[in-house]
């Protein structure tokens, strides 16, 4: 008896870190009790998890290859665009400089997807209980061949997360195209989905 209570309690215990690893951001997080810098700039990224979230659940194939015109970029290739701009804003927030040299490296959609979900979970949990009130430790850092290129965390704000937030727009339209809607329950100003 006390093996199978000890197996269903480790059976449960997967269950629970699966899905954990597979809904960041299925729902926007409480809100913070207070208002400061870090909680305002965490809380900026909790809305771009959850509209990214939900303008990538369930995309199909179809979906990813979705591309409006000869000029624009495909469904998969703006999700890939996500990831990078993600990765700079985490990088930014853990004080580290992101190489614009190294390539991404290759993953499926849902490994791309649960990776860009992470990176903006663990960016906003940071930040959430930053002590660094002016955020000047958090500068964006980039390093090329031509050698490094340094911003303010201002410009985190108004590059990489807006433009995250832009392109889920798109991909939410994209879908639209493909006859693949946002599931109509997920409400943007609540955070919150409509059982």
């Amino acid at each position: 008896m006390k093996h199978i209570l000890t197996f269903a309690i480790l059976l449960v215990s997967i269950q629970l870190h699966a899905q954990k690893s597979t809904d960041y951001y299925y729902e926007i997080p409480d809100a913070p009790d207070h208002y400061s810098a870090g909680t305002v700039a965490a809380r900026l990224l909790d809305g771009l998890g959850y509209r990214y979230y939900w303008a990538t659940a369930s995309l199909t194939e179809t979906d990813l290859q979705y591309q409006p015109n000869a000029e624009a970029r495909t469904t998969q290739e703006t999700v890939d665009h996500i990831y990078d701009l993600t990765r700079v804003v985490y990088n930014s927030v853990l004080q580290q400089a992101t190489d614009v040299r190294m390539a991404t490296p290759e993953m499926t959609f849902a490994q791309k997807r649960e990776a860009t979900l992470k990176n903006i979970e663990e960016a906003s949990l940071l930040l959430r209980n930053s002590k660094d009130k002016d955020f000047k430790n958090y500068n964006v850092v980039f390093l090329s061949d031509k050698g490094s290129k340094e911003y303010p965390f201002w410009n985190d704000i108004n590059g990489p997360i807006a433009d995250a937030i832009w392109h889920c727009g798109q991909i939410s339209s994209f879908r639209r195209s493909t006859g693949n809607p946002l599931n109509s329950k997920a409400n943007m100003m609540d955070g919150k989905v409509k059982e």
